[in-house]
C-alpha cells in the first residue's frame, strides 16, 4: 500500500487530473492543509488521522477517543447552569416534567436520554413528539399550553425550539417553564425561555461555539452531566447511587450518526464509546431493533446510519411519531419487539413512497435546468420522505437540493440538503427574514422550511443570488480525495480491518478512499435498483469485485458498461469487508474511475 508524504502543488494521484466523472484525484491532507507538512508517521492509523487534520501532537489523543479526553465543562455553554439548576429543582420536588422532542432520530434519542436519566432520579417524565403531518416541526403554542394544562411544571424541548418565538411566548403566559436544548442555527434575537442551551447561539463564546457540530443528543448528554453535578453538589446522592451517564452513550451515538453530525472531536468519542455500550445490548429497545434489522454482530457506524436510524425515522415519517422514543425508553422485551416490527413495516412503506417521489423530483429538477439550488415542488408528495429525496437529489446533481410537498391550500413543507462549503441553514434563515417563508431554519448541511406556493419562484431566485458563488467555488474546487493506491491483490479483508482502526468514520471524518489498478473489466452489469456491478482483474490475474450504488445510469455507469475489455483503468472507492460465503473477502464500493492509458 502506498500512502506517501503529502505532495506539494496538488500533484494528481495516478496522474488523474480529469476522471470519468470530471474531477481531479488528490491526496487527502496535502502539504498546504497540514501543520506538520513533511512528517510521515510509521503506522497506518496515525497517517489516516493526520490526513483528516489531526496534528502530530494530538495523534495519541485521537487514536482511541474517550469521553474523558474530549468532554468540555458543560458550564461553558450559555444557560447551561440555569437549565441544570431548574431541572435539579424539578427532580427534588418531583415535579411533572415533559420532554418535547422532534420526530426524527436526533429528537427521539435526545428525549430518550433525558427520560431514562430522570427516571433514574425517581421521576416519571413524559414524552411529547408532534405529528409530522398534523403539527409540523417544532413546538406549537397550542401543544405547549395543553401540556401545561395537563399539569407539567417544566417542559424541555429537544432538537427544536430555537425558532419557536410565538410558541414559547404562549408557554410563558400559561405559567410553565421551558428549557430549550437545540443545535439548529439561531437568529440574533432569541425566543423567551427559562434557558436556551445551544452551541449555535450567536452570543456564544469561542470555546462553546467550537462545539456547534454536536447533535442535539450530544447537547442533552452535556446537560445530563451538568444536572448530575448540580444534584451531587446539593447532596442528592448521599443515600442513593449516582447514575452511570456513560450507559446512555448508545443512544447518543445513534442520534449523532443518524443526524449526520460531523464525527470530529467530542462526537468521535461519543460514537466510539457508544458503539461499545450498544454492543452489550443493555437497551432493550435497541436490542429488539437490531434483531429486526438482522444485526447479529457488534454494530458499526454504518449500521447506525443505514440500518437502525432509518427504521426509527420511519415512525416519524410515515407512521406514529412517538414510536422511536417509546422503543428507546421501554424495558419490556415484548413491547420492544412489537414496536420494532411496526417500525420495520413502516420502513418498507417509506421506501416505496420515497421511490415514487424521487423519480418525479428528478424529472422536475432536470426540467428546471442547472440552477444553483435544485428546488422542486409538487402536490401529493408525502412530507415524511422529502428530506431523504432532497439528499438523493443533492448526491446525484452535486448541488444543494430542496424538495417541497404542497398541500391543497398551497402551503408547502420543504426539506433541503446542502454540499460542503454551502451554508443552507443560514440562507433559509435569511429568506425567512426577507419575508419569503412562513417558517424556516436548520444548519449548514440541512434545513427545513414552510412556504406558500406563490413565493416559491421568488425563493428560488433568492437562493440563486445568495448561494451561486459559494456553489461555484465548491464545484471548481471539487476533487476526489484519496488515502492510498493499491495493487489489485492489496484489496483484502486484512486491509479492511487495518483501515477500520482509524474510525469511526462518517460525516466530517470520511472513511478511507483508495485507488486500485491498473485493471481491466471482466464483467459489468446492472443489478437491483440501478446498481452497477463489476468484476475487474489486474495484470497479475487477481480479481476484485466492485459495486457502484444507484450509478448505473450515471456517466460512470455508462462508461463502465461500454468499456472494452482490453482497456486498462484505475478504480477509486472505499473497501468493504464481505463475510458472505465460506471465507471473508473484500470489495470496492466504487465512486469514480479513470483510464490508465490514453485512447
Amino acid at each position: 500500500m502506498n500512502i506517501p508524504a503529502p505532495p506539494i502543488d496538488f500533484v494528481p494521484v495516478c496522474g488523474v487530473s480529469h476522471s470519468i466523472l470530471g474531477q481531479p484525484w488528490r491526496w487527502r491532507g496535502s502539504a498546504s492543509d497540514t501543520a506538520d507538512a513533511g512528517f510521515v508517521p510509521d503506522d497506518l492509523v496515525a497517517q489516516l488521522l493526520m490526513a483528516r487534520g489531526v496534528i502530530r501532537s494530538e495523534i495519541e489523543r485521537h487514536r482511541a477517543p474517550t469521553i474523558r479526553e474530549f468532554m468540555p465543562d458543560p458550564s461553558i455553554f450559555r444557560d447551561m447552569d440555569i437549565a441544570s439548576e431548574r431541572l435539579a429543582d424539578a427532580v427534588e420536588a418531583k415535579e411533572k416534567v415533559t420532554i418535547f422532542g422532534d420526530y426524527d432520530v436526533d429528537g427521539a434519542t435526545s428525549a430518550a436520554l433525558l427520560i431514562r436519566l430522570l427516571r433514574g432520579f425517581g421521576c416519571s417524565p413524559e414524552a411529547y413528539i408532534p405529528d409530522r403531518l398534523m403539527e409540523g416541526y417544532g413546538p406549537s403554542g397550542e401543544a405547549l399550553v395543553r401540556i401545561a394544562e395537563g399539569g407539567a411544571k417544566l417542559i424541555v424541548t429537544v432538537d427544536c425550539g430555537a425558532q419557536a418565538f410565538e410558541a414559547l411566548e404562549m408557554a410563558k403566559a400559561a405559567g410553565v417553564d421551558v428549557i430549550v436544548v437545540d443545535h439548529h442555527k439561531c437568529a440574533s434575537a432569541l425566543p423567551v425561555a427559562h434557558a436556551l442551551v445551544n452551541p449555535n447561539r450567536l452570543d456564544e463564546e469561542e470555546e462553546a461555539a467550537s462545539h456547534g457540530h454536536l447533535a442535539a443528543v450530544g447537547m442533552c448528554f452535556l446537560l445530563g452531566a451538568a444536572l448530575v453535578r448540580t444534584l451531587r453538589a446539593r447532596g442528592f446522592f448521599a443515600d442513593r447511587p449516582e447514575p452511570r451517564l456513560v450507559d446512555l452513550l448508545d443512544v447518543v451515538a445513534l442520534g449523532t450518526v443518524a443526524d449526520v453530525a460531523q464525527l470530529r472531536g467530542l462526537n468521535r468519542a461519543f460514537v466510539t464509546q457508544g458503539l461499545k455500550i450498544m454492543a452489550t445490548r443493555r437497551n432493550v429497545g435497541l436490542a429488539a431493533l437490531m434483531d429486526v434489522a438482522r444485526l447479529t454482530k457488534a454494530p458499526s457506524c454504518t449500521d447506525l446510519g443505514f440500518a437502525l436510524g432509518p427504521r426509527i425515522n420511519a415512525g416519524g415519517r410515515v407512521g406514529k411519531s412517538d414510536l422511536g422514543v417509546r422503543l428507546l425508553t421501554t424495558d419490556d422485551p415484548e413491547e420492544a419487539r412489537e414496536i420494532s416490527e411496526e417500525l420495520e413495516r413502516l420502513n418498507l412503506e417509506r421506501r416505496a413512497i420515497e421511490t415514487m417521489v424521487c423519480e418525479r423530483a428528478e424529472e422536475l429538477a432536470k426540467a428546471q435546468g442547472n440552477r444553483a439550488v435544485a428546488l422542486v415542488a409538487a402536490e401529493g408528495w408525502h412530507p415524511g420522505v422529502i428530506g431523504i429525496v432532497a439528499g438523493r437529489l443533492k448526491e446525484k446533481l452535486g448541488r444543494p437540493a430542496i424538495v417541497i410537498a404542497l398541500d391543497g391550500d398551497g402551503i408547502g413543507k420543504g426539506s433541503g440538503r446542502s454540499i460542503a462549503g454551502v451554508d443552507l441553514g443560514a440562507a433559509v434563515l435569511a429568506a425567512k427574514d426577507q419575508g419569503l417563508l412562513i417558517a424556516g431554519g436548520g444548519h449548514a448541511m440541512a434545513a427545513g422550511l414552510t412556504v406558500t406556493r406563490d413565493k416559491i419562484e421568488a425563493l428560488t431566485d433568492f437562493l440563486e443570488e445568495r448561494l451561486s458563488s459559494d456553489i461555484s467555488r465548491g464545484r471548481d474546487g471539487r476533487a476526489l480525495l484519496l488515502d492510498a493506491v493499491l495493487a489489485p491483490g492489496g484489496v483484502c479483508p486484512d486491509l479492511c480491518d487495518a483501515l477500520e482502526a482509524g474510525g469511526p468514520y462518517g460525516a466530517g471524518w470520511p472513511a478511507p478512499r483508495v485507488v486500485a489498478g491498473p485493471v481491466r473489466i471482466i464483467k459489468a452489469d446492472v443489478v437491483g435498483q440501478n446498481h452497477l456491478r463489476l468484476i475487474v482483474a489486474g495484470d497479475d490475474g487477481r480479481r476484485i469485485k466492485a459495486i457502484a450504488f444507484r450509478m448505473a445510469d450515471s456517466p460512470l455507469g455508462e462508461a463502465m458498461l461500454a468499456a472494452p475489455s482490453h482497456r486498462k483503468l484505475w478504480i477509486a472507492g472505499r473497501i468493504k469487508r464481505d463475510d458472505w460465503g465460506d471465507r471473508p473477502s473484500a470489495e470496492i464500493h466504487l465512486e469514480d474511475a479513470a483510464w490508465a492509458e490514453p485512447t
